[in-house]
């Protein structure tokens, strides 16, 4: 009996490690066949970049939550690589609008221009933004630590942010009305990976901000891949005429 509860045990704790490996690197998996596309076509115009400014302000609003109050270690591991994450998403795409770039016309962090915002010539720039809003979080969570408003409303505030992960993707294909260079995989592994991570959420009793968040992507998901059936269509009709 004892050998048999022990193997269970054992085999319950490597069941947990698969999950939370899963769930630190298993966020970053969707944006592999975005960043193949991207690199195949050398065009970026199907994929919002907007996209990664949710995703950067969400993981780094999550990091401060954590100081405030610890939850997973998983989850905070899983914030270091969404931002990791990005940002190489962020340098591709950089790179390849500037080898496309007809203008000689550069657009930086620096001008204060808010017509361009995130729409930066320079890489440089979007870590530039990434440090000043770490800096300011840091000083404020500093400040108001002790406050248990202050820590619940960072933490939710994180979690709002990251349930419009895929709002930007889903209003830029609305406005091109067509999801021609967005990599459908990429959209299946968001859709899957937020159906595993919101179970986790609720089998781990994470903080509830966590599998609201989850819940609310998961329809975003949804909608999402209903423009691929209703957009494919209008763009298998374009092909064919």
């Amino acid at each position: 009996m004892d050998g048999e509860a022990g193997a269970l045990e054992g085999t319950g704790s490597l069941l947990s490690w698969l999950a939370s490996c899963v769930m630190v690197f298993g966020g970053a998996l969707p944006y592999v066949p975005q960043y193949q596309e991207i690199v195949r076509s050398g065009n970026t115009e199907g994929f919002s970049t907007r996209v990664c400014l949710v995703l950067l302000v969400a993981n780094i609003l999550r990091i401060f939550f954590w100081i405030g109050k610890q939850f997973e270690v998983t989850l905070l591991l899983q914030s270091v690589v969404m931002i990791v994450t990005m940002l190489a998403m962020l340098h591709l795409c950089c790179s390849v609008q500037n080898s496309n770039r007809v203008s000689t016309k550069q657009h930086r962090l620096a001008d204060l221009d808010l017509r361009y915002f995130w729409s930066w010539t320079a890489f440089e720039d979007y870590l530039l933004f990434c440090l000043l809003l770490a800096v300011l979080c840091g000083l404020a969570t500093a400040l108001l630590l002790d406050s248990v408003l202050f820590v619940e409303g960072l933490g939710s505030l994180a979690v709002l942010s990251e349930a419009l992960l895929g709002l930007p993707q889903l209003l830029q294909n609305h406005s091109h009305r067509s999801t021609r260079g967005m990599s459908v995989k990429m959209v299946l592994l968001w859709t899957a990976g937020d159906v595993f991570k919101t179970v986790y959420f609720v089998m781990n009793d994470s903080p509830t901000q966590f599998w609201v968040c989850g819940s609310v992507q998961i329809l975003v998901d949804v909608a999402i891949l209903l423009q691929v059936i209703y957009y494919g269509s209008d763009d298998q009709r374009m092909k064919m005429g």
